[in-house]
């Protein structure tokens, strides 16, 4: 498990980590301030690199009233292959009056042959701002690997106030119709959901976040009440997060007044 609370200090004008805790390998390192001091980046880190069959890792992140706090990983993500036992992972964001969290990992890659499930649980104050990415890569395609067997379950809730936003539940089973069927993933192996939550979203920027389009690939962005959900299906990573990019450049000014800023560590 890992812990991590933020707060919004206004006689410094400055976000801190104010919270650290962990037990077992989930750690961080240290607040980084690229943007200026009033959001705090953290890199969430793995040592083992992945998700083996048996392990259950928990990250709880709680930001007070008015913090802004960016968090990523350092590196790609991944499900390891289970011989049985199942691997769980739970997200569980609490974002207080006013505040911002951007929960941008970059890709998860799901090997073949893996039994998981991971559960994403975000929890809104009063004009509080969710940014969540979620990139997923079937198999090691680099390798030629696909996912022929195994299993991931997934659970999404999103609350405001008490008030349900979304809430999405399903499972990415290997070798199942639904990898090829043209309901389903039409034999891409890469799927990904920007999930913007908490604040209204304008005509404006809906249209400019539309009028996107992947370079590869296809994406798609629906608006619901203070929730835009942005969808892409392709045959790559890097053109999906790319995309999804080019949609958080649009949004992020238009919410928070910050322009986009890629964390350097995607660069490395």
């Amino acid at each position: 498990m890992l812990e991590l609370g933020f707060e919004w200090r206004p006689e410094e004008g400055r976000t801190v980590l104010a919270h650290r805790r962990h037990e077992g390998p989930l750690r961080v390192q240290k607040a980084l301030y690229p943007e200026g001091p009033a959001l705090c980046q953290v890199l969430v880190l793995h040592p083992p690199a992945g998700i083996a069959g048996g392990d259950a890792l928990t990250l709880q992140v709680a930001l007070a009233s008015g913090s802004q706090a960016l968090v990523t990983t350092p590196g790609a993500g991944k499900w390891y292959r289970s011989k049985g036992p199942q691997a769980t992972q739970v997200l569980d964001f609490r974002v207080g009056d006013g505040a911002v969290l951007e929960w941008l990992p970059q890709e998860t890659i799901l090997y073949d042959q893996l039994n998981g499930h991971t559960e994403t649980r975000v929890q809104l104050g009063a004009d509080a701002l969710y940014v969540g990415l979620d990139l997923l890569c079937l198999g090691r395609t680099a390798s030629g690997e696909t996912l022929r067997q195994g299993r991931l379950g997934m659970v999404a809730r999103i609350a405001q106030q008490g008030r349900l936003l979304w809430s999405e539940q399903g499972a990415i089973e290997g070798g199942s119709r639904l990898l090829r069927s043209p309901a389903g993933l039409r034999g891409m192996p890469v799927s990904g959901t920007l999930l913007v939550a908490g604040r209204a979203i304008s005509n404006e920027v809906l249209d400019a976040c539309r009028a996107v389009v992947p370079a590869v690939g296809e994406g798609a962005v629906t608006r619901l009440p203070n929730l835009l959900i942005a969808r892409y299906l392709g045959p790559a990573a890097e053109p999906g997060r790319a995309w999804f990019v080019d949609l958080w450049a649009r949004l992020r000014p238009a919410l928070t007044g910050r322009e986009a800023q890629v964390p350097r560590i995607w660069h490395t």
